[in-house]
């Protein structure tokens, strides 16, 4: 008896652990979630907040700033992740404002294992009844995330909120994801046993204004600024993609089937950067806390996000 319930037991845990790598959300939904968490993780680690100051001097008035991060986030079997990596340099404007430059590059691993989720492609029309039940398998892509801002930082005027800052400013991006193409076998319906491929390899563009605002304190040799930062990513686009099986080969975007302008969601970030100053070392545990918590639950179909991000200022 003892031994049917320990067997019981383990089915279970198998049962369980094998529902994990299946998806209820279809693999095109997935396919465009990861790529748009990539960006949301960069705008919550734009350099807008770190203390330069002190580190400015008689014969210099810029400060220059690094700021090394990194990123995971998966659903199910899919992942993506890898080294963030931004450069700044600022100077004061006067005595209440501050000008930001900045460049970025996120250099992103696309991997996967076996995944079990629908077929159902709005990018294109496909000659096969769908949603369909279906089996990924073959990921091993890139996702790159390069660009390039600027940023007014100031203080709000008297009588606003005390300590108060902003920030408003603009920024270029190209997301470019490259060998995002997964074999696919359906396993269910009519068509069950067919195979082809299904690529969302594209670039996609935009130009994202973000504003934002933080309320630095300081306690001894620490400073904390909470922040909450704002991001659209401009135009919209339709999500690309290509699929081929038997008999067709097609490609195309869901703005263009008229299914709508799905990628580059407008972002809400909010943390809070740590920093020990006599390193000038700053870590932004705030954004690690609330992109870990907060994405999954705006972009369905992935399960878990870490993002660590932090500033170091010369």
């Amino acid at each position: 008896m003892q031994r049917t319930s320990q067997a019981l037991a383990l089915s279970i845990c198998f049962a369980c652990l094998s529902c994990r790598a299946d998806g209820k959300e279809s693999i095109e939904f997935v396919a465009e979630h990861l790529p748009e968490i990539a960006m949301d993780n960069r705008y919550a680690s734009l350099p807008l907040w770190n203390p330069c100051e002190e580190r400015r001097s008689a014969d210099r008035s810029f400060c220059f700033g690094i700021n090394p991060g990194y990123a995971r986030t998966h659903s199910g079997t899919l992942s993506s992740d890898g080294p963030m990596l931004s450069l700044s340099a600022s100077r004061p404007l006067g005595e209440q404002y501050r000008l930001t430059a900045f460049v970025f590059v996120d250099d992103l691993a696309l991997q996967g294992g076996v995944e079990r989720r629908p077929l159902d492609t709005l990018f294109a029309d496909v000659p096969l009844a769908q949603p369909v039940a279906a089996q990924f398998t073959g990921l091993d892509g890139k996702a790159r995330d390069v660009g390039a801002g600027i940023a007014l930082n100031g203080s709000a005027g008297p009588g606003w909120i005390p300590a108060l800052q902003w920030s408003a400013g603009i920024m270029w991006q190209q997301v470019r994801l490259s060998d995002y193409r997964f074999d696919y076998l359906l396993t269910d319906g009519a068509a069950a046993g067919t195979t082809g491929t299904i690529d969302f390899s594209t670039t996609y563009t935009h130009t994202s204004p973000f504003v934002g605002a933080a309320w630095p304190r300081a306690r001894g040799a620490w400073l904390f600024a909470p922040h909450v930062q704002f991001a659209m990513p401009l135009p919209r686009r339709g999500v690309a993609g290509r699929i081929t099986g038997p008999g067709f080969d097609l490609a195309g975007n869901t703005a263009d089937n008229g299914n709508g302008k799905h990628f580059g969601d407008p972002s809400v970030t909010i943390g809070c950067n740590v920093t020990y100053t006599p390193w000038h070392f700053t870590v932004d545990i705030g954004s690690t806390i609330t992109q870990a918590l907060v994405e999954p639950q705006i972009h369905e179909g992935v399960r878990h996000n870490l993002m660590l991000s932090t500033h170091w200022t010369f």
